[in-house]
């Protein structure tokens, strides 16, 4: 009941203090869905550009870290690798020879980040993050309100996994299972916690989406918390979101955008569902506008627009297991280039799940506003504004003796 009461008291003391009276950001968010390599030049590159290029000081904070030590060591040196001057902030609750607490007010750490160009937030437990920047009542320690400074004079912010869960205003907290989720909900102060808003109040955030499954997690925070937009981040991919919500796609595969505007629940139905959100992947090397959703493609899909009317496959799209590794994507792919107009992917729970007899069905449809665009390089595509409806399935259970 404490937790609850403390995280109720923090949101309520970030709805109503800075970001509300600050003047918009004038730098960048690199947002990384997790698992990135050492080798994904494009991402790390980036980075130390946004941070003011060759040479760039960059405070790296391992404070989700179960080593820090390790975790920022590595990081900064790949940072280094690619032309930084990365240092390692020595500001995490697992760091058991220092205080975090103490060292989040320490006004010359504080004072280092202010200056430098870009911030790296380490993956991990994203509650070690807010546990260690966030005070008791709500407001930002002075370590935090330096990255803040940072950010609103034009420097970057970047997070991997924990640190991309903080960059909206809600993350999850306590996780469990996606169908686990899907079937028992979600609460604050339990699943969902205040994270610290770097995106904005309007744009939920979530990692490691194709290959977890967790799409379908963010549709019942999202509507817990009144989002009506989601990004998701696939993991060795990342976000870069400058200046009016502009976003670009570096890295290895993708992201998803879901759209609540027009969507609707059912509220005669105990069990969660949903009709009429829209779903959009975009691949590496797109750009698209928040809230718009205009949408620039990547230079091997400029003229690759699928044309409706001669699709390519004839085939029925279904899976078994919308949940698994990259079956949304693989649907998502086949079904714009498709004759078919619908495609239908069921969730149901793993043994020794909750709920063993409840599933869902997430019905894909592709509708007037729905549009595709093909690689010329890769069997890889963009897909825009399928609509997506969800709703629950009772599942009969085998029984043995």
């Amino acid at each position: 009941m404490k937790r609850w009461l403390g995280w109720l008291v923090a949101g309520l003391i970030w709805c109503t203090q800075g970001a509300a009276a600050e003047t918009p950001p004038q730098g960048s968010l690199v947002i990384i869905g997790g698992a990135l390599r050492a080798d994904n030049a494009v991402v790390w590159q980036r980075i130390v550009e946004l941070s003011g290029g060759a040479g760039a000081r960059i405070a790296v904070l391992p404070t989700a870290a179960g080593n820090p030590e390790r975790s920022g060591g590595n990081i900064a040196s790949y940072l280094n690798r690619y032309g930084a001057a990365a240092f390692v902030v020595p500001l995490a609750p697992s760091l058991k020879q220092r205080d975090y607490r103490i060292d989040a007010e320490d006004a010359q750490l504080a004072q280092s980040i202010r200056e430098a160009g870009g911030v790296y937030f380490a993956g991990g437990d994203q509650t070690k993050i807010t546990r260690a920047l966030v005070r008791p009542d709500g407001s930002r320690t002075a370590v935090l309100q330096a990255i803040w400074d940072l950010y609103q004079r034009g420097g970057v912010i970047a997070g991997t996994s924990a640190g991309a869960a903080i960059m909206s205003s809600t993350m999850y907290d306590e996780t469990r299972s996606v169908m686990d989720t899907l079937s028992s909900g979600v609460n604050d102060g339990k699943e969902l916690a205040p994270g610290l808003g770097f995106i904005g109040k309007d744009v939920f955030v979530d990692q490691h989406l194709l290959a977890r499954g967790r799409f379908a997690r963010m549709l019942p925070a999202m509507l817990k918390k009144g989002y009506k937009l989601g990004l998701g981040i696939d993991e060795n991919t990342a976000l870069v979101v400058q200046g009016q919500r502009n976003v670009e796609v570096l890295g290895y595969q993708g992201a998803l955008l879901l759209d609540l505007q027009q969507a609707t629940v059912d509220g005669a139905t105990p069990q969660f569902n949903l009709s009429n959100a829209r779903i959009s992947y975009y691949d590496r090397g797109d750009r698209f506008e928040l809230p718009s959703g205009r949408y620039i493609p990547s230079a091997d899909k400029i003229d690759g627009k699928v044309d409706p009317l001669h699709p390519a496959n004839r085939q029925p799209v279904y899976s078994s297991d919308i949940l698994g590794h990259n079956a949304v994507l693989i649907l998502m792919e086949r079904l714009i280039d498709n004759v078919q107009t619908q495609a239908i992917g069921i969730a149901t729970a793993a043994p020794g799940e909750p709920h063993p007899e409840l599933g869902f069905e997430f019905k894909f449809t592709r509708v007037a506003e729905s549009e595709g665009y093909e690689s010329a390089t890769s069997e890889a595509y963009t897909v825009l504004k399928l609509r997506l409806d969800v709703r629950p399935l009772q599942i009969s259970q085998p029984w043995y003796r």
